[in-house]
């Protein structure tokens, strides 16, 4: 008979007898006695673990959907040589769907005083803090017949960012923003924007912006041109209560609203704008305030990364206060929520004048494509009777978006997609209008 593995092992120390056997005391002596010398030899050879140094390093923060790398450096201090299994537990959000075992589950050895660095690749599903669990290291002996386990307390923490995917829009909308700003040779000219220079008219120009003094102290006729007004103030207003825990395809709406908002930072800093973030439901969960132009970006960011939707109904009036304290001067208040009616007519509404008579006001939404789609089907009575529902729920979208227009609020409804870009638009059209 044949034997393998830790079988054959014990077969060659005299431990296990080839062939069949009857057991006896002096059998179990003489199996038992031996093994348990070999088992005693083994452990007195394993490395301790609680004598093991473990530090770690690499990365503190991770765009969703990227990669992080964290280090772990195991130093052997004892005499021993280190042979061992080791887990680097973290939280399963922070890999992909079975992957876990793989990328934190390492193999290592480490001679007497040395040390050896791993890497713990992190791929994290979800935003915010994921914070590095224990450390488990089973060590074993050189015949691998016993083992010594201990974990360690090793403390990391990787941010993770939101994607910022509508980051692609952003050269399209400099470009329209360079328009406006007088840097191509396309001009505004208008009530409420900055003047800039004169030139000479042209057929087709405005002749409300003919300069007649400039006029009269030369031969040709001079045109007034603008430029949008710089040093705006603009307050993002993220809504975290109830309806942002909405889901619209795979993400909750809020993701989208922050998505929309990062973009929205990112081009009102580069028009030489001052922007502020405040996220609220019935307190405050994040304040971005007086922030650099170049520093307004990475404090959106690292700001909205551990945010996520409260399972309560926002307090419209407490929002409103909180808004008003953080914009003492006027503003442009882009508030990203819900159009749903209930919370709209019965929280946002009756404080809007507060809002609107002292900033300008724009709100933003999630719309759900699958509405849209539901809308369109016909083929049987079951998608008959879907599509009169989300008609209905686009009639009364519609409508309390026009109670919104009538207290002169600016409305943005778009799909996750579309959100960010359609609302770079309305600000560069407020910009442009010189309605900031």
């Amino acid at each position: 008979m044949a034997l393998t593995g830790r079988a054959a092992l014990l077969a060659a120390l005299g431990t296990l007898p080839v062939g069949i056997w009857e057991p006896s005391w002096t059998g179990i002596l003489a199996v038992n006695v031996p093994l348990a010398l070999a088992c005693a030899c083994d452990a007195a050879l394993a490395a301790p673990v609680r004598r093991l140094g473990l530090t770690r390093s690499g990365d503190t923060s991770v765009r969703l959907g990227e990669t992080a790398d964290v280090a772990l450096t195991v130093t052997n201090s004892s005499g021993r040589p280190l042979r061992a299994h080791l887990r680097d537990a973290w939280p399963p959000s922070s890999w992909e769907p079975g992957t876990e075992v793989a990328a934190s589950r390492h193999h290592l050895t480490v001679p007497a005083d040395e040390r050896r660095r791993l890497t713990t690749r992190l791929r994290p599903t979800r935003r915010g803090d994921r914070q590095a669990d224990r450390v488990t290291i089973r060590s074993y002996g050189p015949l691998g017949l016993f083992a010594r386990q201990g974990s360690h307390k090793v403390p990391w923490t990787v941010r993770v960012l939101p994607p910022f995917t509508s980051r692609k829009h952003l050269p399209s909308k400099l470009a329209r923003l360079r328009e406006l700003d007088g840097r191509t040779s396309v001009l505004t000219r208008g009530e409420g924007t900055e003047f800039d220079s004169l030139r000479e008219y042209v057929p087709g120009d405005d002749t409300r912006s003919i300069d007649w003094r400039a006029t009269a102290r030369q031969t040709t006729v001079a045109v007034r041109t603008w430029r949008p007004e710089r040093d705006r103030h603009i307050l993002l207003v993220l809504d975290t209560g109830r309806t942002s825990a909405g889901r619209v395809g795979d993400a909750p709406r809020l993701d989208a609203s922050m998505d929309a908002a990062l973009l929205l930072g990112a081009l009102a800093s580069r028009a030489g704008d001052r922007v502020n973030l405040l996220a609220y439901d019935r307190r405050v969960r994040a304040l971005v305030q007086g922030r650099a132009a170049g520093d307004v970006l990475p404090s959106l960011v690292d700001a909205m990364a551990p945010l996520e939707p409260e399972l309560v109904e926002t307090d419209a009036r407490g929002l409103t206060a909180t808004a008003l304290r953080t914009a003492p001067r006027r503003s442009l208040i882009v508030l990203l929520t819900s159009l749903d009616a209930a919370p709209i007519e019965a929280g946002l509404l009756p404080v809007l004048p507060l809002l609107t008579k002292r900033h300008t006001v724009l709100v933003a939404s999630v719309a759900d494509p699958h509405i849209a789609h539901m809308a369109k089907g016909r083929g049987n009575t079951e998608a008959v009777y879907e599509a009169a529902a989300a008609a209905q729920a686009q009639t009364e979208r519609h409508r309390t978006a026009e109670q919104l227009r009538r207290h002169g609020v600016t409305v943005v409804d778009a799909t996750p997609d579309d959100l960010a870009p359609t609302l770079a638009d309305a600000y560069l059209a407020l910009k442009a209008a010189g309605q900031l």
